[in-house]
């Protein structure tokens, strides 16, 4: 199956209904075919054909579902890219993977001018916003780029002559077919490329569908569809028959607002927004009674935060595991299945792990080992990177990067990152065990653990703490509160308080930035 398969079967499935709600308008499911269909006649028309690459660089808008839609029709390759990303990351991106041409809105189109400023080419960019100034757009005809610009058209003005949402031409598009290059965040270095074909994200929509027991309702959507997990989660909507309220941005009470106008009785968001939601006050001022789960996904759920949140909304966290690389999911918590605190599920329908050592031999029930993951959801690779792609790609396996252990029901718990493994005098320090134990403490609000250089021992651990407002936990109760519950070498030799938490777009935790942080400290003994 197609992606934009996806979109026919929901209308020819459940008809027409209001699918996008956003600031006071609704678009229905055949809204978005018809903006879908005049997207991909518009692109055909600018020459874009099939393996031709599409960068969408925005807020969350409705639009982004429209142009999803329409880049799949013309059989180009989709390139999601976080907007909040920084103009020479955006210009990396386009050039690694060979854009055409870029969608994007107003707000950030002077980023993406930046990003060209020194290029005597760039790709075409349109813009979605309806209000946008003429001063900021190039006349449509315009066919040449002068040095350090870009030219710039109305997406209204561009498919003005679609409006019947006739696609004229015809593609034939394979299952196989790359259908979204995703980048890495590039925490390791240079972004990596994914590539998804349309195979990988339609099964992993089904998949993930499927243990959501068909539920039809209004969700939210908080992920960025920039993003694995936010795109993942929109391709579900189509399956289920379900709506969405869509947010430009995280906004608390906006979100206990939604909650309460739809009788939102699910959403997916990341830890950092279930946070925001426990710690905001006002969530006494909305009835918030109709929520009965989060899936949370993205970054590790520290258990005293899935336990808080359980316990003031009454509403159950279901963790789950992925990566960019499987599209995303791989495990997840289900109804109907026991919950088990600190693990992450599962595996869904149609994907297998394996818990291996260092060579490759599987690891008994219990013991940490690599994770890997085989299954249609895997990708064919990193684009253009065959290095990169043969490290991670052991025939069907992929190689996660993760270091994990499984019970003796199959129930999956990601140990850490294999890179974030802390060695101290020889021994091993999984970072999320004291981040889970200082979690507990009733003055720590967030902690992040990392590893610092230490001549005598390797490395040391330093630990980086947001305290809850209005707390005056010092360093040395801290301190003293690991070394009554961890074996002394596991206890930090420094902690940190900060204000915040560093984090990318989607809320995970930069740890490269603390690790960064924490090497120009006063070397540590």
């Amino acid at each position: 199956m197609l992606l934009q398969d996806l979109l026919r079967n929901n209308i020819e499935t459940f008809g027409e209904y209001p699918l996008i709600f956003f600031q006071g308008q609704t678009y229905t499911n055949r809204d978005t075919e018809r903006a879908a269909a005049r997207i991909a006649a518009m692109l055909f028309g600018m020459g874009v054909t099939k393996g031709d690459r599409v960068m969408v660089c925005m807020p969350n808008l409705p639009e982004v579902f429209f142009i999803y839609q329409g880049i799949t029709r013309t059989g180009a390759v989709i390139v999601p890219v976080m907007y909040l990303l920084h103009a020479r990351e955006i210009e990396f991106i386009a050039r690694n993977s060979g854009t055409q041409v870029i969608f994007t809105s107003v707000a950030v189109l002077g980023k993406i001018r930046e990003a060209f400023a020194a290029s005597d080419s760039a790709p075409t960019v349109v813009v979605v916003d309806d209000d946008a100034e003429p001063s900021d757009l190039a006349k449509p005809e315009a066919s040449q780029v002068q040095s350090g610009s870009v030219r710039v058209i109305r997406l209204s003005e561009a498919t003005r002559h679609q409006l019947d949402g006739k696609t004229q031409s015809v593609v034939s598009i394979q299952e196989s077919d790359p259908a979204v290059i995703l980048y890495t965040s590039g925490t390791t270095g240079a972004p990596k490329g994914v590539i998804l074909t349309h195979k990988n994200l339609y099964s992993n929509a089904v998949s993930s569908a499927s243990i959501n027991d068909g539920v039809r309702g209004t969700t939210l959507g908080v992920l960025p569809l920039a993003h694995i997990y936010g795109l993942t989660m929109s391709s579900v909507l189509f399956l289920t028959g379900s709506s969405v309220v869509v947010f430009p941005k995280f906004n608390v009470t906006e979100v206990f607002a939604a909650i309460q106008c739809h009788r939102v009785r699910s959403f997916s968001a990341v830890p950092a927004m279930i946070h925001a939601m426990l710690a905001d006050p006002s969530s006494g001022n909305y009835d918030l009674s109709s929520l009965e789960w989060v899936g949370s996904g993205s970054a590790p759920m520290p258990v005293a935060l899935a336990s808080a949140f359980r316990e003031k909304f009454s509403a159950d966290v279901y963790e789950g595991y992925g990566l960019s690389e499987a599209s995303p999911v791989v495990t997840a918590h289900r109804h109907g299945m026991a919950h088990k605190p600190g693990s992450v599920g599962v595996p869904i329908p149609g994907v297998e792990i394996r818990i291996v050592d260092e060579e490759g031999r599987e690891m008994p029930v219990g013991e940490v080992g690599e994770l890997l993951v085989k299954g249609d959801n895997v990708t064919i690779g990193y684009f253009q990177n065959p290095e990169e792609t043969s490290r991670v790609l052991d025939g069907p396996w992929l190689h996660t990067g993760d270091l994990a252990k499984v019970d003796e029901e199959g129930y999956l718990y990601i140990v850490d990152r294999k890179k974030d493994v802390i060695i101290r005098g020889g021994f091993n320090i999984y970072p999320r065990d004291l981040e889970e134990l200082l979690m507990e403490h009733p003055a720590v609000s967030e902690v992040a653990v990392v590893g610092c250089p230490s001549p005598r021992l390797g490395e040391e651990v330093v630990a980086y703490v947001v305290r809850k407002p209005g707390s005056l936990v010092n360093e040395m109760e801290l301190l003293r509160y690991c070394q009554d519950h961890l074996a002394k070498y596991k206890t930090p030799q420094v902690i940190v308080f900060v204000d915040s938490l560093p984090r990318n777009g989607v809320g995970k935790v930069l740890k490269r930035t603390l690790r960064d942080m924490a090497a120009v400290m006063p070397r540590l003994g």
